[in-house]
């Protein structure tokens, strides 16, 4: 139950803000081996053509690939103990970047939702209403393993947003039925979303 807790934490706070903007480490991954880490979650068809951000020396977040599909990923947070990437639809990257650009002002979460669903409801942020995915591995900072640049024992998240869905439109309850099955988080907001967790650990 610990582990599920804080694999849901860690992808709401994805979601709210796209990634983390804190940095207190000063080693950061080079950029081939950012680029293999954040690509890991996705299918193994769009890993070459995601685009991909991550960090630069100064702990600054930037553009280390462009890309050529529909997925962006983000490379794991060298601020952060765990290791963590994901991997979203890129009709998110507006409301993610928002989210980073308001907790970097030093807003609450409460203020940044607040903020955000009322841009979108002004469409001066773009959030279609059509499902988009969002893959994620979530584990310990030896994770990674830069000298093969494999993923072993992180545990895997899948994501589906559907905006405003509810638990009546799409028959999911707030809670998972049985362990591995799907449950729906923030129905009726924006950012509702289907959670997908398998329980088991991703050896890569």
């Amino acid at each position: 139950m610990k582990s599920t807790t804080t694999l849901i934490l860690i992808i709401t706070s994805i979601f709210l803000f796209g990634t983390s903007v804190g940095y207190t480490q000063p080693d950061t991954l080079s950029k081939e081996d950012q680029i293999k880490a954040a690509v890991s979650p996705a299918p193994d068809g769009m890993k070459e053509g995601a685009k991909v951000l991550g960090y630069d020396d100064s702990g600054k977040l930037t553009t280390l690939r462009e890309g050529s599909n529909q997925l962006i990923c983000i490379a794991d947070d060298p601020g952060q103990a765990n290791f963590h990437v994901a991997c979203y639809h890129k009709a998110l990257e507006p409301f993610m970047k928002r989210g980073r650009e308001l907790k970097a002002k030093g807003l609450s979460r409460e203020k940044v939702d607040s903020i955000r669903y009322k841009e979108i409801e002004e469409g001066k942020i773009e959030l279609p209403k059509k499902p988009m995915a969002l893959y994620s591995l979530t584990g310990s900072a030896q994770s990674f393993d830069n000298k093969t640049g494999m993923v072993k024992n992180a545990k895997p998240l899948y994501v589906i947003y559907i905006p405003y869905a509810t638990e009546k439109s799409t028959g999911l309850s707030k809670k998972p039925a049985s362990k591995g099955a799907p449950w729906i988080m923030e129905p009726g907001t924006p950012w509702a979303h289907i959670m997908v967790m398998t329980g088991r650990d991703v050896y890569k």
